[in-house]
C-alpha cells in the first residue's frame, strides 16, 4: 500500500485558493480590497522568501471568519467553488490523483490553508483525508473565533500534523510500500524530506533546484 500526499494550491490548483477567497470577498465589498492586497503582498513576498510569521498571517485572514455566521460563509463559500475554484481545476491533476486511487493508495491533502476553504475543495477532487490548518470554533454556536486550532499545517507543522494523522490510525511512515508528497514550494521541504518519493509540481525556483540537486522529479501541471 502507498500513502499520496498532495499539497493543493499552485499544486493541484492552478492558483492560490486562500489568496482567490479573499479577493473573491474583496469583489463582494465584504473586505476592504486596497488593505487585503497590500497585507497579501508582503506576506506572499515573506511566504517566497522562507520567513512567513504564519501566527501573524492566520490572525490576519481567519480574522474575517469570525466577523460572519456559519450560513453566510456556506453561502459564499458556494459561490466561490462555482466562480474561483473550479476555474483551477487541472485536468493533469485530477488524472495524477486518479493514478494514486487505482493504485489503492491512501490519499491525503496537505495545505496551509485553513480547512474552511480548502474542505469542499478536497471533496471535489474526491480526496477523501485532509489535513490543513484548523480554524477555531465556538463549540457551542459553531462560529469561528479568528484564529486557529492547534498546531498550522505549515513548514515543520505539515511534518507534525500528517504524522499525528497517521498515529491516529495506527500507521507510520514503514507502514507503506511508498510514500509520495507532490509540492510546488520550497516551504514544504521538511515533508518532502521525510516521504520515499519527493515530486517537484511546477516548482519556485528554490525547490527547483533543490529538486535537481536531489534528483527529484520535476513535473507540470499545467
Amino acid at each position: 500500500m502507498d500513502l499520496a500526499l498532495f499539497d493543493l494550491d499552485n499544486t493541484l490548483l492552478a492558483g492560490d485558493s486562500d489568496f482567490e477567497w479573499a479577493q473573491f470577498l474583496s469583489d463582494k465589498g465584504v473586505l476592504d480590497r486596497e488593505l487585503q492586497e497590500a497585507k497579501n503582498l508582503e506576506f506572499y513576498r515573506q511566504y517566497q522568501a522562507g520567513t512567513l510569521d504564519i501566527h501573524a498571517f492566520l490572525d490576519f485572514q481567519l480574522m474575517h471568519l469570525s466577523r460572519h455566521s456559519r450560513t453566510q460563509l456556506d453561502r459564499w463559500h458556494a459561490e466561490f467553488m462555482s466562480a474561483r475554484i473550479r476555474p483551477m481545476l487541472l485536468a493533469a491533476a485530477a488524472a495524477l490523483v486518479q493514478k494514486h486511487r487505482d493504485t489503492g493508495a491512501v490519499l491525503a491533502i496537505v495545505t496551509a490553508t485553513n480547512s474552511f476553504v480548502t474542505g469542499p475543495i478536497a471533496l471535489e477532487f474526491g480526496i477523501p483525508n485532509l489535513i490543513a490548518t484548523i480554524p477555531a470554533q465556538d463549540s457551542r454556536s459553531g462560529r469561528y473565533t479568528g484564529k486557529p486550532h492547534g498546531q498550522p499545517a505549515f513548514r515543520e507543522g505539515k511534518v507534525a500534523r500528517v504524522e499525528a494523522w497517521l498515529e491516529s490510525l495506527g500507521w507510520w511512515w514503514g507502514s507503506f510500500a511508498r510514500s509520495y508528497f507532490y509540492s510546488d514550494s520550497h516551504n514544504d521541504l521538511p515533508l518532502m524530506n521525510l516521504v520515499s518519493d519527493p515530486v517537484a509540481v511546477d516548482p519556485d525556483g528554490t525547490l527547483r533546484a533543490h529538486a535537481r540537486e536531489k534528483g527529484w522529479p520535476i513535473i507540470s501541471l499545467r
